[in-house]
């Protein structure tokens, strides 16, 4: 405590001061005379603030809370808890305390209350919908008693609060099976809004774990359609969208209502024969259209991690759900303008020495771009994402030199590395997501452009390669564009060539550039010329020359002389050029437009 005392006070007089506030308040005191900002006197209570032989303690009232909060731990009614683990599921707290617990995984004694786990901070709103449940509750305004008798509803279906979570501070929500499926009501709805509220102020990640079946059809008076309902989840979402990271992990079937929140995440994870999502249940899919499906293939993670994109990872386990987010967010900054975190550097698994001959000379054989991925990245650095879905494109995080990076890179395994509409909408959420939380971008570009073919257009190739475009041209985070192999095509657009304003774009030997590939633009150009060669090898000799011809207008020595590429790398000095360049431009500073925002999504 810091005391003014009269600018006539002496020494002697501020020191008896000090002494006798401390002793009083128990309390440190620093005393000042005047308008001194050194003090002249300071001191210290010998004693503590209360006293030693005090023995006051916990009365029945406190004792009675604590026996209060230890039922409300116990969740649902017992039979919903029992049938947990024929479901392969943990109940709710105890995957609190997978999530948060100490080391050694097993509970603390947070500051949430007896037994909760080591990592939470507190939780906010044991006590929802309290009165509606317990045999305890205190008598109605009108002197009744409330309801009695009916399934119990602690917390009403929905844990909140705040945790570490390797290392970060996070806000979590976490429904309870038990509670009525984990559907959503008046209360916990309110809880659960209340939560993002907060890490909008606080601008810490939200872990949402995932287990409910909607909204409570029966009691929907109240939170589904007010502004402050459930409604208003979607919108939270939005304006916490690119803010801070949202995760979410669905533990179960989430439908309708609850299904939006995993698609409105940053990252989804599903859990193999466990998780679903969808907009209605099968029950209602089949009196709404007679269709009869299961949920696994109305829903599940074979669904959403290969057909529909909702899915960005999918776990074995409840535990392998954890490990891959303890992975994933070791990738993301707290919050968007902040830098990702960067770690100590590794070689990477494969030498760099063998890209060149990992790169086959004809345009037209494959090979793995993860085989060229492990040559520049960090080792064990290399983080998928959305594996199953649009395989023409490879999207992951990596570190090189132990900083963050979203890679971007085309499939030769895959069709050729042709870019589909599944692949472009891919690509494009990828790069808008790692540009909203400042991770660099690095373009892989091997690929012979856009698709062609009636039924890429009735998937929508243009609108969805217009995204694509749109989000390489609107990324204000520094940007690498390697062209490995063939740039062909709209292809070099999309994956950052040198009108999208990557700080560089460097050519490896094998690169090409071009309209279209060689036998693609020969059949454009000669088609009739060669028609009319009657001889066969005449013609093939023909055919061979112009498409010599061709490749040597294309070649990337062509591109690097006319500088529309800044420089041709030796394939092996690949990761340290790239380094070395990520290194220099982490400042860049790059300006959109002025304006609200664009029209494309």
């Amino acid at each position: 405590m810091k005391v003014h005392v009269g600018a006539a006070a002496t020494p002697e007089e501020a020191e008896a001061i000090a002494k006798s506030l401390a002793e009083h308040l128990g309390v440190d005191v620093d005393v000042h005379v005047g308008d001194a900002e050194t003090p002249a006197a300071s001191a210290e209570p010998s004693e503590p603030s209360y006293p030693l032989d005090d023995d006051l303690g916990p009365t029945d009232r406190e004792r009675d809370l604590r026996a209060e909060i230890a039922d409300i731990r116990e969740g649902g009614p017992e039979k919903y808890r029992d049938r947990l683990s024929e479901q392969g599921k943990l109940f709710v707290r105890d995957r609190l305390n997978l999530w948060f617990g100490g080391e050694d995984g097993t509970r603390g004694t947070g500051d949430a209350g007896d037994g909760d786990p080591a990592g939470v901070k507190f939780e906010d709103g044991k006590f929802a919908a309290f009165d509606d449940w317990h045999p305890d509750a205190p008598a109605g305004e009108d002197g009744e008693e409330n309801e009695r008798g009916g399934d119990r509803l602690p917390g009403d279906g929905l844990l909140t609060g705040a945790a570490e979570f390797e290392g970060r501070d996070v806000h979590f929500m976490a429904n309870d099976f038990t509670v009525k499926a984990g559907s959503m009501a008046s209360k916990g709805v309110e809880k659960f809004l209340r939560m993002q509220q907060r890490a909008l102020k606080t601008g810490n990640p939200v872990l949402y774990l995932m287990d409910s079946s909607g909204g409570r059809i029966d009691q929907q008076t109240g939170f589904f359609a007010n502004r402050e309902g459930i409604g208003k989840y979607y919108y939270n979402h939005s304006m916490l969208s690119g803010a801070v990271p949202q995760i979410c992990v669905l533990y179960g079937p989430c439908i309708a209502g609850a299904a939006y929140t995993p698609v409105f995440a940053d990252f989804t994870v599903m859990v193999e024969g466990m998780s679903a999502m969808a907009i209605a249940s099968p029950r209602m899919v089949e009196m709404v259209t007679g269709e009869e499906i299961d949920l696994d293939d109305l829903g599940g993670p074979r669904v959403h991690a290969e057909e529909s994109g909702s899915a960005d990872l999918v776990a074995r386990d409840e535990e392998h759900a954890r490990e891959l987010v303890a992975e994933l967010i070791g990738y993301l900054p707290d919050r968007a303008g902040e830098k990702p975190p960067k770690r100590e550097t590794k070689p990477p698994k494969f030498s760099p020495e063998g890209i060149d001959e990992l790169i086959p000379e004809s345009p037209n054989r494959p090979y793995d771009a993860h085989d060229l991925i492990d040559r520049i990245a960090d080792a064990e650095s290399v983080f998928e994402l959305k594996e199953g879905y649009g395989p023409e494109i490879v999207t992951a995080f990596c570190r090189i030199d132990g900083r963050p990076v979203g890679v971007v890179a085309n499939q030769p395994t895959e069709r050729s590395g042709a870019i589909f509409p599944d692949a472009a909408e891919k690509a494009a959420e990828f790069i808008w997501t790692c540009d909203a939380y400042e991770i660099p971008l690095l373009y892989l570009c091997d690929t012979p452009g856009f698709m062609a073919g009636s039924q890429v257009e009735k998937d929508a190739i243009l609108e969805k390669g217009k995204k694509m475009i749109y989000a390489t041209s609107s990324a204000t985070v520094p940007k690498q564009t390697v062209v490995v192999r063939k740039a062909y095509g709209a292809g070099i657009y999309a994956m950052g060539g040198p009108a999208y304003d990557p700080e560089s774009v460097i050519g490896l030997p094998s690169g090409e550039i071009g309209i279209m590939g060689p036998e693609a633009a020969i059949n454009a150009v000669y088609a009739r010329k060669l028609a009319a060669i009657d001889d066969p090898k005449e013609r093939a000799a023909e055919e061979e020359r112009l498409r010599e011809e061709y490749r040597e207008g294309i070649d990337v020595h062509r591109m690097a002389s006319e500088v529309v590429i800044d420089e041709i790398i030796p394939p092996s000095d690949l990761r340290a050029e790239l380094a070395a360049r990520f290194d220099f431009y982490e400042d860049v500073q790059k300006d959109l437009p002025d304006k609200k925002h664009g029209t494309i999504l």
